[in-house]
């Protein structure tokens, strides 16, 4: 099997210490997103993560 690709990837990360959600910043639905889980602020940060593309820009 051949290995998976990571890369550093921007993501939007929960600001809040008790939530663990992310999401990739390009799979976003809004330009600043809110938590899906909690409403708090998200920040922006990176992550090592697969190489994904989305095609699908929606904002």
């Amino acid at each position: 099997m051949e290995p998976i690709q990571e890369e550093q990837t921007p993501v939007w990360m929960c600001s809040n210490e008790g939530c663990s959600c992310w999401m990739r910043e390009n799979f976003a639905l809004e330009e600043t997103p809110a938590c899906p889980l909690c409403q708090s602020e998200m920040v922006k940060n990176t992550k090592m993560l697969p190489a994904l593309v989305n095609y699908h820009k929606s904002y």
